[in-house]
Protein backbone atom coordinates (compact mmCIF):
# COMPACT_ATOMS: atom_id res chain seq x y z
CA UNK A 1 0.00 0.00 0.00
CA UNK A 2 2.00 2.78 -1.29
CA UNK A 3 -0.05 5.49 -0.29
CA UNK A 4 0.04 4.23 3.69
CA UNK A 5 2.09 5.65 6.49
CA UNK A 6 4.85 3.16 7.50
CA UNK A 7 3.67 0.94 10.99
CA UNK A 8 0.27 1.98 9.50
CA UNK A 9 -1.09 -0.81 11.52
CA UNK A 10 0.95 -0.28 15.13
CA UNK A 11 -1.19 3.26 15.03
CA UNK A 12 -3.46 2.39 18.89
CA UNK A 13 -6.59 3.82 17.97
CA UNK A 14 -7.04 2.03 14.78
CA UNK A 15 -5.97 -0.95 16.21
CA UNK A 16 -8.43 -0.71 18.97
CA UNK A 17 -10.97 0.06 16.10
CA UNK A 18 -10.57 -3.34 14.20
CA UNK A 19 -10.08 -5.24 17.58
CA UNK A 20 -13.38 -4.61 18.50
CA UNK A 21 -14.62 -4.81 14.91
CA UNK A 22 -15.91 -0.77 15.09
CA UNK A 23 -15.76 -0.54 11.10
CA UNK A 24 -17.19 2.97 11.18
CA UNK A 25 -14.15 3.93 13.38
CA UNK A 26 -12.02 1.67 10.80
CA UNK A 27 -12.79 3.83 8.22
CA UNK A 28 -12.74 7.34 9.84
CA UNK A 29 -9.13 6.67 11.33
CA UNK A 30 -8.03 4.48 8.37
CA UNK A 31 -8.86 7.73 5.58
CA UNK A 32 -7.70 9.79 8.22
CA UNK A 33 -4.43 8.07 8.24
CA UNK A 34 -4.12 7.82 4.45
CA UNK A 35 -5.85 10.61 3.14
CA UNK A 36 -7.82 8.51 0.80
CA UNK A 37 -11.42 9.76 -0.35
CA UNK A 38 -14.79 7.83 0.61
CA UNK A 39 -14.57 6.64 -2.98
CA UNK A 40 -11.08 5.66 -2.86
CA UNK A 41 -11.85 3.71 -0.04
CA UNK A 42 -14.90 2.23 -0.83
CA UNK A 43 -12.52 1.04 -4.45
CA UNK A 44 -10.13 -0.66 -1.73
CA UNK A 45 -12.93 -3.26 0.00
CA UNK A 46 -15.37 -3.38 -2.52
CA UNK A 47 -18.30 -0.98 -1.52
CA UNK A 48 -19.88 1.61 -2.74
CA UNK A 49 -19.22 5.47 -1.69
CA UNK A 50 -22.71 5.91 -0.06
CA UNK A 51 -22.34 2.44 1.91
CA UNK A 52 -18.75 3.70 3.35
CA UNK A 53 -20.26 6.67 4.33
CA UNK A 54 -23.17 4.57 5.78
CA UNK A 55 -20.64 2.60 7.95
CA UNK A 56 -18.93 5.96 9.09
CA UNK A 57 -21.81 8.10 10.26
CA UNK A 58 -22.96 4.51 12.19
CA UNK A 59 -25.83 3.93 10.13
CA UNK A 60 -24.96 0.89 8.66
CA UNK A 61 -23.93 -2.11 11.15
CA UNK A 62 -21.80 -4.74 9.35
CA UNK A 63 -22.86 -7.96 9.91
CA UNK A 64 -21.82 -10.05 6.76
CA UNK A 65 -18.93 -12.20 6.91
CA UNK A 66 -18.01 -11.78 3.78
CA UNK A 67 -18.04 -8.39 3.71
CA UNK A 68 -15.82 -8.51 7.01
CA UNK A 69 -13.52 -10.47 4.74
CA UNK A 70 -12.94 -8.19 1.77
CA UNK A 71 -12.34 -5.15 4.40
CA UNK A 72 -9.42 -7.18 6.28
CA UNK A 73 -8.19 -8.36 2.45
CA UNK A 74 -8.72 -4.97 0.77
CA UNK A 75 -7.02 -2.63 3.58
CA UNK A 76 -4.10 -5.79 4.67
CA UNK A 77 -4.94 -5.80 8.18
CA UNK A 78 -2.83 -8.29 9.89
CA UNK A 79 -4.46 -11.66 10.85
CA UNK A 80 -3.27 -11.39 14.91
CA UNK A 81 -5.87 -7.82 14.61
CA UNK A 82 -8.74 -9.45 13.02
CA UNK A 83 -11.15 -12.75 13.90
CA UNK A 84 -13.64 -12.40 10.76
CA UNK A 85 -14.58 -16.27 10.31
CA UNK A 86 -19.02 -17.72 11.00
CA UNK A 87 -17.07 -19.98 13.50
CA UNK A 88 -15.00 -17.63 15.58
CA UNK A 89 -18.31 -15.29 15.82
CA UNK A 90 -21.43 -17.26 15.40
CA UNK A 91 -23.99 -15.03 14.20
CA UNK A 92 -27.11 -15.69 15.54
CA UNK A 93 -28.04 -18.97 17.95
CA UNK A 94 -31.84 -19.95 17.00
CA UNK A 95 -32.08 -22.74 19.83
CA UNK A 96 -31.32 -20.63 23.17
CA UNK A 97 -27.75 -22.20 24.56
CA UNK A 98 -27.10 -23.40 21.31
CA UNK A 99 -23.88 -22.34 19.24
CA UNK A 100 -24.34 -22.49 15.74
CA UNK A 101 -21.91 -22.10 13.07
CA UNK A 102 -23.44 -18.79 11.02
CA UNK A 103 -26.78 -19.70 10.60
CA UNK A 104 -28.23 -16.23 11.04
CA UNK A 105 -28.45 -13.88 7.43
CA UNK A 106 -26.66 -11.27 7.27
CA UNK A 107 -28.48 -7.52 7.54
CA UNK A 108 -29.41 -7.38 4.24
CA UNK A 109 -30.46 -10.93 3.80
CA UNK A 110 -32.52 -10.75 6.81
CA UNK A 111 -34.72 -7.32 5.35
CA UNK A 112 -34.90 -9.65 2.29
CA UNK A 113 -36.49 -12.80 4.02
CA UNK A 114 -38.74 -10.98 6.22
CA UNK A 115 -40.11 -8.89 3.20
CA UNK A 116 -41.02 -12.15 1.11
CA UNK A 117 -42.72 -12.87 4.30
CA UNK A 118 -44.31 -10.02 4.88
CA UNK A 119 -45.70 -9.39 1.88
CA UNK A 120 -46.16 -10.38 -1.70
CA UNK A 121 -42.69 -9.93 -2.49
CA UNK A 122 -41.10 -12.26 -4.97
CA UNK A 123 -38.22 -14.58 -3.27
CA UNK A 124 -35.06 -14.66 -4.30
CA UNK A 125 -32.12 -17.43 -4.76
CA UNK A 126 -30.45 -15.86 -2.10
CA UNK A 127 -33.34 -15.88 0.80
CA UNK A 128 -33.52 -20.07 -0.23
CA UNK A 129 -30.04 -20.87 0.23
CA UNK A 130 -30.37 -19.40 3.55
CA UNK A 131 -32.98 -21.76 4.49
CA UNK A 132 -31.51 -24.32 3.08
CA UNK A 133 -28.32 -24.04 4.76
CA UNK A 134 -30.57 -23.54 8.23
CA UNK A 135 -31.92 -26.27 7.99
CA UNK A 136 -28.96 -28.50 7.50
CA UNK A 137 -27.53 -26.56 10.69
CA UNK A 138 -30.95 -27.90 12.71
CA UNK A 139 -30.47 -31.52 11.70
CA UNK A 140 -26.65 -31.61 12.34
CA UNK A 141 -27.72 -29.98 16.05
CA UNK A 142 -30.63 -32.34 16.27
CA UNK A 143 -27.90 -35.22 15.91
CA UNK A 144 -26.02 -33.52 19.38
CA UNK A 145 -29.10 -32.02 21.83
CA UNK A 146 -32.23 -33.99 19.92
CA UNK A 147 -35.30 -33.39 18.83
CA UNK A 148 -37.12 -31.69 21.88
CA UNK A 149 -35.95 -28.32 22.09
CA UNK A 150 -35.97 -28.21 17.79
CA UNK A 151 -39.72 -29.07 17.37
CA UNK A 152 -41.35 -25.14 17.68
CA UNK A 153 -38.49 -23.90 15.73
CA UNK A 154 -38.68 -26.01 13.24
CA UNK A 155 -42.73 -25.73 13.04
CA UNK A 156 -41.94 -22.32 12.61
CA UNK A 157 -39.27 -22.19 10.11
CA UNK A 158 -41.83 -24.78 8.08
CA UNK A 159 -44.49 -21.86 8.51
CA UNK A 160 -41.95 -19.37 6.99
CA UNK A 161 -41.21 -21.48 4.15
CA UNK A 162 -44.76 -22.24 2.89
CA UNK A 163 -45.49 -18.59 2.98
CA UNK A 164 -42.96 -18.18 0.66
CA UNK A 165 -44.38 -19.62 -2.11
CA UNK A 166 -46.92 -17.34 -3.20
CA UNK A 167 -44.04 -14.80 -4.28
CA UNK A 168 -42.20 -17.60 -6.18
CA UNK A 169 -42.12 -17.89 -9.83
CA UNK A 170 -40.86 -20.52 -11.87
CA UNK A 171 -38.16 -22.81 -10.70
CA UNK A 172 -37.89 -21.18 -7.70
CA UNK A 173 -41.95 -22.14 -6.48
CA UNK A 174 -40.57 -25.68 -7.39
CA UNK A 175 -37.54 -24.71 -5.05
CA UNK A 176 -39.77 -23.81 -2.19
CA UNK A 177 -41.93 -27.06 -2.52
CA UNK A 178 -38.73 -29.10 -2.49
CA UNK A 179 -38.16 -27.42 1.11
CA UNK A 180 -41.42 -27.52 2.17
CA UNK A 181 -40.80 -31.36 1.63
CA UNK A 182 -37.69 -31.41 3.36
CA UNK A 183 -38.65 -29.61 6.43
CA UNK A 184 -41.99 -31.76 6.68
CA UNK A 185 -39.42 -34.62 6.49
CA UNK A 186 -37.43 -34.10 9.70
CA UNK A 187 -40.49 -32.64 11.74
CA UNK A 188 -41.64 -36.14 10.98
CA UNK A 189 -38.17 -37.70 12.00
CA UNK A 190 -38.55 -35.37 15.17
CA UNK A 191 -42.14 -36.92 15.72
CA UNK A 192 -40.71 -40.80 15.41
CA UNK A 193 -38.14 -39.86 17.43
CA UNK A 194 -40.60 -39.18 20.49
CA UNK A 195 -42.59 -42.22 19.53
CA UNK A 196 -45.31 -40.14 18.43
CA UNK A 197 -46.47 -41.98 15.52
CA UNK A 198 -49.61 -40.65 14.08
CA UNK A 199 -47.65 -37.19 14.25
CA UNK A 200 -44.60 -39.13 12.26
CA UNK A 201 -47.35 -40.94 9.27
CA UNK A 202 -49.11 -37.33 8.58
CA UNK A 203 -45.46 -35.58 8.31
CA UNK A 204 -44.50 -38.13 5.93
CA UNK A 205 -47.24 -38.16 4.05
CA UNK A 206 -47.16 -34.17 3.71
CA UNK A 207 -43.43 -34.72 2.93
CA UNK A 208 -44.47 -37.21 0.33
CA UNK A 209 -46.82 -35.38 -1.55
CA UNK A 210 -44.45 -32.16 -1.38
CA UNK A 211 -41.48 -34.49 -2.67
CA UNK A 212 -43.73 -35.45 -5.91
CA UNK A 213 -44.89 -32.23 -6.34
CA UNK A 214 -41.85 -30.50 -6.41
CA UNK A 215 -40.44 -33.60 -8.65
CA UNK A 216 -37.82 -34.54 -5.96
CA UNK A 217 -37.49 -38.68 -6.54
CA UNK A 218 -34.81 -38.89 -3.49
CA UNK A 219 -36.91 -37.10 -0.76
CA UNK A 220 -40.06 -39.37 -2.41
CA UNK A 221 -38.47 -42.43 -1.82
CA UNK A 222 -36.48 -41.38 1.11
CA UNK A 223 -39.92 -40.60 2.92
CA UNK A 224 -41.22 -44.12 2.60
CA UNK A 225 -37.86 -45.76 3.88
CA UNK A 226 -38.44 -43.59 7.01
CA UNK A 227 -41.65 -45.21 6.95
CA UNK A 228 -40.31 -48.34 6.81
CA UNK A 229 -37.98 -47.70 9.88
CA UNK A 230 -41.35 -46.52 11.64
CA UNK A 231 -42.24 -49.92 10.73
CA UNK A 232 -39.14 -51.08 12.54
CA UNK A 233 -39.13 -49.62 15.33
CA UNK A 234 -42.50 -51.26 16.38
CA UNK A 235 -41.29 -54.57 15.83
CA UNK A 236 -43.87 -54.66 11.99
CA UNK A 237 -40.78 -56.71 9.97
CA UNK A 238 -43.22 -57.77 7.00
CA UNK A 239 -44.01 -54.12 6.74
CA UNK A 240 -41.10 -52.55 6.83
CA UNK A 241 -39.93 -54.96 4.17
CA UNK A 242 -42.90 -53.93 1.96
CA UNK A 243 -42.82 -50.32 2.83
CA UNK A 244 -38.67 -50.24 2.03
CA UNK A 245 -38.82 -52.29 -1.33
CA UNK A 246 -41.99 -49.42 -2.16
CA UNK A 247 -38.87 -46.82 -2.01
CA UNK A 248 -37.02 -48.72 -4.38
CA UNK A 249 -39.65 -49.54 -7.06
CA UNK A 250 -41.70 -46.31 -6.88
CA UNK A 251 -39.35 -43.75 -7.68
CA UNK A 252 -36.64 -44.23 -10.09
CA UNK A 253 -33.87 -42.27 -10.81
CA UNK A 254 -32.77 -42.17 -7.21
CA UNK A 255 -28.79 -41.74 -5.82
CA UNK A 256 -26.84 -44.58 -5.08
CA UNK A 257 -27.29 -43.70 -1.07
CA UNK A 258 -31.38 -43.40 -1.33
CA UNK A 259 -31.16 -47.13 -2.92
CA UNK A 260 -29.01 -48.35 -0.59
CA UNK A 261 -30.92 -46.48 2.39
CA UNK A 262 -34.24 -48.57 1.63
CA UNK A 263 -32.19 -51.83 0.47
CA UNK A 264 -30.60 -51.73 4.17
CA UNK A 265 -34.14 -51.14 5.52
CA UNK A 266 -35.42 -54.17 4.04
CA UNK A 267 -32.58 -56.41 5.40
CA UNK A 268 -33.50 -55.04 8.78
CA UNK A 269 -36.90 -55.96 8.41
CA UNK A 270 -36.14 -58.87 7.25
CA UNK A 271 -33.93 -59.60 10.02
CA UNK A 272 -36.85 -58.73 12.55
CA UNK A 273 -38.79 -61.65 10.93
CA UNK A 274 -35.97 -63.76 11.58
CA UNK A 275 -35.25 -64.43 8.06
CA UNK A 276 -31.48 -63.86 8.40
CA UNK A 277 -30.28 -65.38 4.66
CA UNK A 278 -32.54 -62.55 2.53
CA UNK A 279 -31.07 -60.23 5.46
CA UNK A 280 -27.34 -60.86 4.51
CA UNK A 281 -28.05 -60.93 0.37
CA UNK A 282 -30.14 -57.21 1.61
CA UNK A 283 -26.85 -55.97 3.85
CA UNK A 284 -24.10 -57.58 1.13
CA UNK A 285 -26.55 -55.57 -1.58
CA UNK A 286 -26.68 -51.90 0.34
CA UNK A 287 -22.72 -52.37 1.83
CA UNK A 288 -21.95 -52.11 -2.53
CA UNK A 289 -24.08 -49.40 -2.72
CA UNK A 290 -22.75 -47.48 -0.17
CA UNK A 291 -19.11 -47.96 -1.30
CA UNK A 292 -20.13 -46.48 -4.65
CA UNK A 293 -21.67 -43.58 -3.12
CA UNK A 294 -18.52 -43.07 -1.65
CA UNK A 295 -16.78 -42.37 -5.08
CA UNK A 296 -19.43 -39.57 -5.73
CA UNK A 297 -20.69 -38.05 -2.75
CA UNK A 298 -21.49 -34.70 -4.82
CA UNK A 299 -24.54 -37.12 -5.81
CA UNK A 300 -26.40 -37.39 -2.67
CA UNK A 301 -28.68 -35.29 -1.55
CA UNK A 302 -27.55 -33.34 1.62
CA UNK A 303 -30.03 -35.24 4.30
CA UNK A 304 -28.01 -38.69 3.51
CA UNK A 305 -24.89 -36.95 5.57
CA UNK A 306 -24.58 -39.42 7.80
CA UNK A 307 -24.35 -42.42 5.53
CA UNK A 308 -21.22 -43.87 5.78
CA UNK A 309 -19.22 -47.21 6.15
CA UNK A 310 -19.69 -46.48 10.29
CA UNK A 311 -23.27 -45.83 10.12
CA UNK A 312 -23.88 -49.19 7.94
CA UNK A 313 -21.31 -50.94 10.71
CA UNK A 314 -23.95 -50.55 13.55
CA UNK A 315 -27.07 -51.64 10.88
CA UNK A 316 -25.27 -55.04 10.83
CA UNK A 317 -25.16 -54.89 14.22
CA UNK A 318 -28.50 -54.52 15.13
CA UNK A 319 -29.47 -57.14 12.17
CA UNK A 320 -26.90 -59.05 14.27
CA UNK A 321 -29.11 -58.17 17.39
CA UNK A 322 -32.69 -59.39 15.65
CA UNK A 323 -31.07 -62.32 14.83
CA UNK A 324 -30.10 -62.87 18.31
CA UNK A 325 -26.21 -63.82 17.19
CA UNK A 326 -25.06 -62.27 19.70
CA UNK A 327 -21.30 -62.10 19.59
CA UNK A 328 -21.65 -60.90 15.72
CA UNK A 329 -23.77 -57.68 17.86
CA UNK A 330 -21.20 -57.10 19.92
CA UNK A 331 -18.50 -56.91 17.28
CA UNK A 332 -20.24 -55.01 15.15
CA UNK A 333 -21.49 -52.39 17.54
CA UNK A 334 -18.49 -52.12 18.96
CA UNK A 335 -16.56 -51.24 16.23
CA UNK A 336 -19.27 -48.94 14.98
CA UNK A 337 -19.53 -46.85 18.45
CA UNK A 338 -15.66 -46.17 18.82
CA UNK A 339 -15.44 -44.71 14.90
CA UNK A 340 -19.12 -42.76 15.44
CA UNK A 341 -17.78 -39.04 15.71
CA UNK A 342 -19.08 -37.47 19.14
CA UNK A 343 -21.29 -34.57 17.76
CA UNK A 344 -23.97 -37.98 17.21
CA UNK A 345 -24.53 -37.83 20.80
CA UNK A 346 -28.51 -39.15 20.44
CA UNK A 347 -27.58 -42.23 18.09
CA UNK A 348 -24.15 -42.72 20.17
CA UNK A 349 -26.45 -43.35 23.40
CA UNK A 350 -28.68 -45.65 21.31
CA UNK A 351 -26.36 -47.93 20.27
CA UNK A 352 -25.10 -48.13 23.59
CA UNK A 353 -28.08 -48.82 25.14
CA UNK A 354 -28.27 -51.58 22.36
CA UNK A 355 -24.48 -53.18 22.85
CA UNK A 356 -25.67 -53.53 26.09
CA UNK A 357 -28.64 -56.04 25.06
CA UNK A 358 -26.48 -57.65 22.59
CA UNK A 359 -23.68 -58.05 25.74
CA UNK A 360 -26.78 -59.36 28.04
CA UNK A 361 -27.35 -62.01 25.33
CA UNK A 362 -23.92 -62.93 25.04
CA UNK A 363 -23.89 -63.72 28.69
CA UNK A 364 -21.24 -60.80 29.20
CA UNK A 365 -23.64 -59.76 32.43
CA UNK A 366 -21.22 -57.56 34.58
CA UNK A 367 -20.13 -55.74 31.01
CA UNK A 368 -23.54 -55.62 29.83
CA UNK A 369 -24.72 -53.49 33.47
CA UNK A 370 -21.42 -51.57 33.07
CA UNK A 371 -22.80 -50.10 29.75
CA UNK A 372 -26.02 -49.44 30.67
CA UNK A 373 -25.85 -47.74 33.49
CA UNK A 374 -23.16 -45.74 32.10
CA UNK A 375 -25.82 -44.62 29.42
CA UNK A 376 -28.47 -43.67 31.67
CA UNK A 377 -27.80 -40.18 32.05
CA UNK A 378 -28.20 -39.74 28.39
CA UNK A 379 -30.66 -41.62 27.73
CA UNK A 380 -32.96 -40.08 30.26
CA UNK A 381 -31.94 -36.30 28.86
CA UNK A 382 -31.88 -37.08 24.73
CA UNK A 383 -32.68 -40.61 24.04
CA UNK A 384 -36.55 -41.63 25.55
CA UNK A 385 -38.58 -43.26 24.23
CA UNK A 386 -36.10 -45.50 22.60
CA UNK A 387 -32.65 -46.01 24.22
CA UNK A 388 -35.09 -45.65 27.54
CA UNK A 389 -36.58 -48.49 26.28
CA UNK A 390 -33.77 -50.48 25.10
CA UNK A 391 -32.14 -50.65 28.44
CA UNK A 392 -35.20 -51.53 30.04
CA UNK A 393 -35.12 -54.50 28.06
CA UNK A 394 -31.53 -54.95 28.87
CA UNK A 395 -32.35 -54.89 32.27
CA UNK A 396 -35.65 -57.43 31.81
CA UNK A 397 -32.70 -60.10 29.75
CA UNK A 398 -30.72 -59.67 32.88
CA UNK A 399 -33.18 -60.82 35.54
CA UNK A 400 -34.78 -63.34 33.07
CA UNK A 401 -30.42 -64.94 33.23
CA UNK A 402 -30.95 -64.41 36.99
CA UNK A 403 -27.98 -62.15 36.84
CA UNK A 404 -27.78 -59.73 40.17
CA UNK A 405 -26.37 -56.69 37.74
CA UNK A 406 -30.02 -56.51 36.50
CA UNK A 407 -31.14 -55.56 39.82
CA UNK A 408 -28.75 -52.96 39.43
CA UNK A 409 -29.90 -51.70 36.19
CA UNK A 410 -33.28 -51.30 37.52
CA UNK A 411 -31.72 -48.86 40.37
CA UNK A 412 -30.28 -46.97 38.29
CA UNK A 413 -33.32 -46.33 35.83
CA UNK A 414 -35.12 -45.68 38.38
CA UNK A 415 -33.35 -42.62 39.72
CA UNK A 416 -34.14 -41.16 36.78
CA UNK A 417 -38.16 -42.24 36.24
Amino acid sequence: MGDTPEHLWSHPQLAAAVTSEDWGAVFRTYRKLTGLSQTKLGERVGLAQPDVSDIEREHRRITSVEVRQRIVAGLGIPADLHAVTAEARPAGTPVPGLSLPGPAPDEDLLARVTSVVDSAHRVDAATLDWLDRLLAEHRRAEDHIGSRPLVDVMRQQLRTVVDLYAGARGPLADRVVRLASEHAQFLAWMAQDQAQSAAALAWYDRSHEWALEAGDANMAATTLSMKAHMAWSGGRGTRCVRLAEAARWSAPGTSLGVQGMAAQMAARGHALDGEADEAHRLLDEAQGLIRRTSEHPEDEPVWMYFYDETWFTLQRGMAALHLRDWREAVDQITVGLAALPDEYRRDKTWYRACLAHSLAGAGESAQAASVAVASVPDAADIGRPHSWNELHTTAAVLKRRGAREGTQLVTALREYD
